[in-house]
């Protein structure tokens, strides 16, 4: 005779196929993430992330919100990203996260966006997960472009874990490639007019060394969501010979399974330099 739990709990999917068959696929996406978790740590992982966090605004729209809500869907979004680099591992992390460009949108999102980035450099420095893992934060970038209150936020949380050494999460800024390109070139002239620096030194070691990323290594990946398929002024000099990866959805959207594919991606390029 047949268990009457069972003829219920048969009735019940009958009833609602639709979640029936989302937990069957929510069952095979969390098998697939783990086993595609479980390939990437079998290779080697790059030592250095750079990600330009691309469709917070376009994800807004479509989903019709307002863009400040697409902006902290997006900061909610690397937060995950921080925990998914210490899982795997990653070293280093930079993120795009305000270009020199984006001053020239309309005020009240330029606001809300420095609102927001003051807020948040002063809860990293809090974070206990940085404490915890050691890891340094550091802003690239024309800082002293930004408001005062931001400036301040940013050295409060560079000064409490200047000491770190295990991690480092680069947040580029009020950032531009060729600006950053432009003020080393200037450094350098300085020093050579001085003295301090002599023309027949110049070589790519020492151009590296006058770059906001001074001391780290360049990124291995540099990876891009929203569909759009350029680096647009980001890390020119340090992305010389970076593997690149554009993934086709919005940034609030990116998950695990997408990080993993673009590291998967990496893993299984053959790296060439000036070819």
């Amino acid at each position: 005779m047949a268990n009457n739990g069972s003829r219920k709990s048969d009735r019940k999917e009958a009833a609602n196929p639709v979640g029936f068959a989302q937990a069957i696929a929510n069952t095979a996406y969390n098998a697939y993430e783990k086993r595609l978790l479980q390939e990437v740590k079998k290779l080697p992982i790059p030592k250095h992330v750079a990600v330009i966090m691309d469709g917070n605004r376009r994800y807004a729209r479509e989903m019709e919100l307002l863009s400040e809500d697409g902006h902290i869907r997006g900061k909610d979004k690397l937060e995950e990203v921080l925990d998914w680099c210490l899982l795997l591992d990653i070293k280093v992390l930079t993120v795009y996260a305000f270009s020199t460009e984006n001053l020239r949108r309309n005020r009240e999102e330029v606001d809300s966006l420095m609102k927001m980035f003051e807020e948040n450099f002063r809860k990293v420095g809090d974070d206990e997960r940085v404490h915890k893992h050691g890891i340094r934060i550091r802003a690239i970038g024309q800082i002293d472009t930004l408001p005062e209150s931001v400036q301040k936020a940013i050295g409060y949380a560079e000064e409490r874990t200047r000491q770190y050494t295990s991690y480092t999460y680069n947040i580029a800024v009020a950032y531009g490639g060729r600006q950053e390109l432009v003020t080393a070139i200037r450094k350098i002239a300085d020093d050579v007019s001085s003295g301090s620096a002599r023309l027949e030194d110049i070589n790519e070691a020492l151009v590296s060394r006058y770059l906001y990323t001074d001391g780290l290594p360049d990124p291995d990946l540099v990876l891009r969501t929203s569909g759009e398929e350029r680096i647009s002024n980001f890390l020119l000099w340090q992305a010389a010979y970076s593997e690149l990866y554009f993934s086709d959805v919005y940034w609030p959207t990116f998950s695990f399974v997408d990080f993993l594919r673009a590291i998967r991606s990496y893993q299984l390029r053959q790296r060439r330099y000036g070819t």
